[in-house]
């Protein structure tokens, strides 16, 4: 599908400013954000450590994830920023990672941000033989999730609460296509291929993409239920990020799933500022009033408005309850995750 631009389209933000001087500090807090090397994890970190947090970035190792530390250590002189190697395409490493921050945060885990997302890419298989989105996306979420969960309870105890957000996006109700176990298994390789469709958005690539980002609605939802029958204080919070400039974009047309003229359209003359569109994630990680099972994202045309609280009765019915306990059987199945919530 041609080539590609070679950077997120350079937009001003127009909500995030107000929107980040009313937030409230988080001194004392630890916070783990996967896929902070650039975009909407990146400014999470930013505005975390601003706050007081401390902040343990979950980056697959690379040049970017180095560069990232350096320019977050400077733009935050005094943050708390850790790096932890986390390759979310290996279940290995993100057990790894899950015991590195067992060490790094004896005091408690307040927020898990499972941010790091990829986008219609090419119809492949893991190592573990899953989708490369599925895997990323959702499934090595699930298993980090398990893997901490221990330490998110710990901070609930000693300071109240502690919180999963997960990343969602708009494209999770496309099609309204519910969710199928086939893109959560073992099926890498095997689902489609990489056609694209006639129109936008549309072909086998954006069909995973769809079924990964309603999976991370359904794993919010189904962590809710299942937090509030054990009488946990851990909430589950999803966002999404509307349509932003970020790098996603970028590696989407890379690995063909958008073409060149077609992306430089959308994202110079329809995308908000990764700032803007970091404004749910944020919201969710940050705000102390939110409460478990909430979807911040924003809002008006195009999503590209103020972060508000989002109507979710069209995702409660595509993330049933029949969906819910499917993705949580597949995934513990598929990932070998130990968690110890009630079935």
């Amino acid at each position: 599908m041609g080539g590609t631009y070679g950077k997120p389209a350079t937009v001003a933000s127009v909500h995030f400013p107000a929107f980040r001087q009313g937030l409230k500090r988080m001194d004392g807090k630890t916070v783990a954000i996967t896929g902070c090397t650039t975009g909407t994890g990146y400014i999470c970190a930013q505005v975390c450590a601003e706050l007081g947090a401390v902040v343990l970035m979950l980056n697959r190792p690379s040049a970017r994830a180095d560069d990232a530390l350096q320019t977050l250590q400077k733009a935050v002189p005094g943050g708390q920023f850790r790096l932890v190697p986390c390759d979310l395409m290996s279940f290995a490493s993100v057990r790894q990672a899950g015991q590195q921050l067992r060490s790094l945060a004896p005091g408690g885990l307040d927020v898990l941000c499972n941010n790091a997302g990829i986008m219609a890419v090419k119809d492949e298989a893991t190592g573990d033989g899953c989708d490369p989105q599925m895997q990323t996306n959702h499934l090595s979420h699930f298993l980090l999730t398990a893997e901490v969960w221990p330490l998110l309870e710990k901070a609930a105890d000693l300071r109240g609460e502690a919180r999963v957000v997960n990343h969602s996006s708009v494209a999770r109700s496309m099609g309204n296509k519910p969710l199928d176990a086939t893109y959560l298994q073992m099926n890498g390789g095997n689902l489609g291929g990489d056609e694209l469709g006639w129109a936008p958005f549309t072909g086998a690539c954006w069909t995973r993409y769809q079924q990964t980002k309603l999976a991370n609605v359904v794993f919010t939802y189904a962590l809710r239920d299942r937090a509030a029958a054990c009488n946990s204080k851990v909430k589950a919070l999803v966002a999404h990020p509307g349509l932003a400039a970020t790098n996603l974009q970028v590696t989407s047309a890379t690995d063909g799933g958008m073409g060149q003229s077609f992306s430089n359209f959308l994202m110079g003359n329809l995308a908000q500022s990764g700032e803007d569109g970091s404004t749910g994630l944020i919201r969710c990680c940050c705000d102390p009033e939110a409460k478990s099972g909430d979807f911040f994202g924003p809002t008006g045309a195009m999503q590209s408005g103020p972060c508000a609280l989002l109507n979710r009765g069209g995702d409660e019915s595509l993330a049933d309850e029949a969906s819910r306990k499917m993705l949580w059987e597949v995934s513990c199945e598929v990932t070998k995750a130990n968690f110890p919530l009630a079935s």
